[in-house]
């Protein structure tokens, strides 16, 4: 009976925030992307549950990674930034992986929700000033293998 509960107990730890996989979700493939000629490792969040998840609970993101959404089709989307624990900057890219908006947003911030201007088909998620601190502005080119589709 003992071995049972330790069982139960660890698999319940591992889907509480902050335990288990919270820090870094085995499912995600990795790749690196360019915006314009700047490198950036993300994962890649191209499923409902992905794009759900996204960077909840992550106590950390070095330098130069992120996480890039993608979808099935173009949209306009909405982020919010609900149990995410760091600081962020996202940026809109259409069909066209052209970007179109950058937002910077705060830790765990309810209230405020960041549109995108117009239809757009993936987002970008890395840390707060990245796209600044690259000088990537509005047309800046999203460069990733084709096949990673949004499902």
């Amino acid at each position: 009976m003992k071995a049972g509960r330790i069982v139960s107990v660890f698999l319940l730890l591992l889907l509480v925030p902050g335990h288990g996989w919270g820090e870094n979700p085995p499912y995600l493939e990795k790749t690196t992307i360019y915006v314009n000629e700047h490198p950036l490792v993300v994962e890649i969040a191209n499923t409902d549950p992905s794009r759900q998840r996204g960077l909840m609970f992550r106590k950390k993101l070095l330098d130069n990674e992120g996480m890039l959404f993608i979808f099935p089709s173009e949209d306009y989307l909405t982020f919010w930034m609900k149990n995410t624990l760091i600081p962020l900057s996202i940026g809109y890219f259409n069909k066209d992986r052209r970007l179109v908006d950058t937002y910077e947003m705060e830790p765990n911030q309810t209230k405020v929700l960041y549109h995108s201007t117009e239809k757009v088909l993936y987002a970008l998620e890395a840390n707060k000033g990245w796209f600044a601190k690259h000088g990537l502005g509005r047309f800046a080119v999203l460069k990733i293998d084709s096949r990673y589709i949004g499902k």
